[in-house]
C-alpha cells in the first residue's frame, strides 16, 4: 500500500485517488483472507487431539459396553442379583465415558473461539486506516 502526505493527497484528482483506494483495498482484502485462511488452519491443528479424543471416548465407550458389560454383569452376578450387578456395571462405564468427554472437551476448548482473531482485528484496523485516507483526501 502506498502513503502519501496529506497536502499530496488533495493536489491529486479524487478519481485517482478513489482508484488507489479501491486497488489497496482490493491488496488488503486478499492479504485478510488469508490470514484468515492461515488462522483458521492453525486452530485447526490444535484442535484435531482434542476431537480425536472425544471421538475416542464414543468408541471406548461402546467397545466398553458391549465387551465388557457381560463380563461384569456376570462376575457381579456371584455377588449381587442381577439387576444390581447390570445397574453398577452401567455406573461404571458412564462414569469412564464421560471423564474421556470431558477430557477431549478441556482439550478442545483450549484451542479457543474458532473465529479468526488476528484476522478480525487486522481487518479493524485496515478498516480505520481507509477512514483516515478518505477523510485527508476530502480536506
Amino acid at each position: 500500500m502506498t502513503t502519501h502526505e496529506p497536502n499530496e493527497l488533495r493536489d491529486r484528482p479524487i478519481g485517482e485517488v478513489a482508484s488507489e483506494l479501491t486497488r489497496d483495498l482490493s491488496q488488503l482484502v486478499r492479504k485478510e483472507v488469508e490470514l484468515a485462511k492461515a488462522e483458521m488452519r492453525e486452530k485447526g491443528k490444535l484442535a484435531l487431539p482434542g476431537i480425536g479424543m472425544i471421538g475416542g471416548a464414543g468408541v471406548i465407550a461402546v467397545c466398553a459396553a458391549g465387551a465388557a458389560t457381560a463380563f461384569l454383569v456376570l462376575l457381579f452376578d456371584l455377588f449381587l442379583d442381577a439387576w444390581l450387578a447390570a445397574l453398577a456395571v452401567a455406573v461404571l462405564l458412564g462414569a469412564v465415558g464421560g471423564a474421556l468427554g470431558y477430557l477431549g472437551k478441556e482439550r478442545v476448548s483450549q484451542v479457543g473461539t474458532p473465529l479468526p482473531e488476528e484476522a478480525i482485528h487486522q481487518v479493524k484496523e485496515d478498516a480505520q486506516w481507509l477512514k483516515e485516507q478518505a477523510r485527508s483526501a476530502r480536506s
